[in-house]
Order: C-alpha cells, then structure tokens, then sequence
C-alpha cells in the first residue's frame, strides 16, 4: 500500500464569489473543493478525459461540510485535500481550506465518491488496482 495521494490547490477570492458584503457564498467553497479534487483524482491516475470515454467516472454521492469561519473578497485560501478512505464501491476524500495570512481554518469537508457507469447510471466496483494500491477500508 502507497502513501495516501494529498494535495494543496491555491485559490484567490473574486468579487463573484461573494455576497454583497464580500463574504463567500457556500457554493463558491464547493467549487473550490471541486478543484482540487479533481487535481488530486488526476494525480491518482483518474484521466477524467480518459474516463468519460470508458465509460465510467467517480460521481460525488455524498458532502459533509462545515463552514468555521468565513473567507473575503480578495483571501488568498489553500484547499488541502487527501484521500481519506478506498472501499469497495465508493471512496472518500477530505478537505480543510485555510487562510494562509492568518492560519484560520474556514472549512473542513469530506466527500463520497461513487464510480459510476455512466450508461445505467449504476455503481460499479472500484478498479483492485486502486484498493491495492491505497488500500481497502469496510
């Protein structure tokens, strides 16, 4: 079993991503995260190109977040995320976003991840190579 894939996206906080008292919207924080998810699937091989194609990609089933503390307009934020959990049909991965210039933590979340064919629409068994690689959970 492999080190569990991490990695830290970068993000700047633009005036749509507010309200109109510059404070962030809840939606903007999961477009944040989408970002680096989708980096961090790429860094564990998961062509997302390469996946549609086969027929087959990870589809979000579930989102635990909370927000702690809100970020503004103009924050420079970093999205940490790891892969937490591998099981046999789904997957979860986590996610804290911080405020560098203060260290605030904003958000912690953790996402569920299903791989899906995308002909039925149904659940598929995860690749062993993955579970072997970054192990099995229940």
């Amino acid at each position: 079993m492999t080190e569990r894939p991490t990695l830290i996206t970068r993000e700047e906080v633009m005036f749509f991503d507010t309200d109109a008292g510059g404070v962030v919207h809840n939606i903007a924080y999961l477009r944040f995260i989408e970002t680096c998810r989708t980096r961090l699937a790429g860094q564990m091989g998961m062509n997302m190109r390469d996946m549609v194609a086969a027929g087959e990609v990870p589809v979000v089933v579930r989102t635990e977040i909370d927000y702690r503390r809100p970020a503004l307009l103009s924050d420079h934020l970093e999205i940490h995320g790891v892969l937490d959990t591998m099981e046999r049909v789904r997957f979860w991965c986590a996610f804290e976003i911080r405020r560098p210039s203060d260290g605030a933590l904003l958000v912690t979340c953790r996402q569920a991840l299903a791989l899906v064919h995308l002909a039925s629409g149904k659940p598929v068994r995860l690749p062993g190579a993955w579970r072997d690689l970054y192990g099995s959970g229940t």
